[in-house]
């Protein structure tokens, strides 16, 4: 079986959480931040720059748009090419659109053996895809910066277990705050509408859509889960008991 999730995640989500563990009970790759590496090897750009038009990156996304409002059409799939080559105004190649194709590029191989992909606008990228899950996970603001501030601590208190205590400080320094939410959701909902206009938000993109700040990540895992297999064509969506094994009456 070929499993494809692609899940979109607004920030204190738990997508980071959700989305690995989803990976392995599936035994498929997870790909987040291995996107941009990928893609900054085909593309030969470094990978901070890459970093720059991640759509978790609030700060990069302020320079991406700031380039991409000069194009003037933008298509599922690319950017109009005609800008290729333009240069911003401090004389650097602009490559947004050569980003977005690299990025398609690899969500499309990633299809084709299967994977669990957050972010990235997978869900727009696959939307013909016949058997992909596609799954939103949201929460109201202020449950969410509880929630991101929950998963904040807990990757200090490991940190300190690793006795990494430079990342532990650095966790610790800075507690996520409504604006970080805010600027983060902005960010990522700027790439969905910039490169594929639809709102991120929007029903019609997913299958599944589920409040992660009210059920827990184990609970959201076993329903992803078991749609991912069910979606996969995979009888009785995985559960593991034959259909004539169960009870019955």
């Amino acid at each position: 079986m070929t499993y494809v999730v692609t899940i979109s995640a607004t920030y204190g989500a738990g997508g980071s959480v959700i989305g690995p563990a989803v990976a392995e009970r599936l035994g498929v790759p997870f790909l987040d931040r291995a996107i941009p590496g990928a893609v900054a090897r085909q593309i030969g750009c470094s990978l901070e720059d890459a970093l720059e038009h991640d759509d978790r990156a609030a700060t990069g996304f302020e320079r991406l748009l700031a380039s991409a409002a000069r194009l003037p059409t933008v298509t599922l799939g690319s950017v109009d090419s005609t800008f290729l080559g333009a240069t911003d105004d401090q004389g650097r190649l602009l490559y947004d659109e050569e980003f977005v194709e690299k990025t398609e590029q690899v969500i499309g191989e990633v299809a084709a053996s299967g994977g669990v992909i957050l972010g990235r606008a997978a869900a727009s990228v696959l939307s013909e895809h016949g058997t992909a899950l596609h799954v939103r996970l949201d929460g109201s603001k202020d449950r969410r910066l509880a929630q991101a501030v929950k998963m904040r601590e807990s990757a200090r208190e490991e940190a300190l277990i690793r006795g990494d205590d430079r990342e532990a400080a650095g966790a610790a320094w800075h507690p996520p705050t409504m604006r970080d939410l805010e600027d983060n959701d902005r960010a990522r909902a700027a790439y969905v509408r910039r490169f594929y206009r639809v709102d991120p938000a929007s029903l019609s993109l997913y299958h599944l859509i589920i409040d992660s700040t009210v059920i827990g990540p184990s609970a959201c895992v076993d329903v992803i889960e078991r749609l991912a297999r069910e979606r996969a064509g995979e009888p009785d969506g995985g559960s593991g008991i034959a259909p004539e094994e169960r009870e019955t009456g």
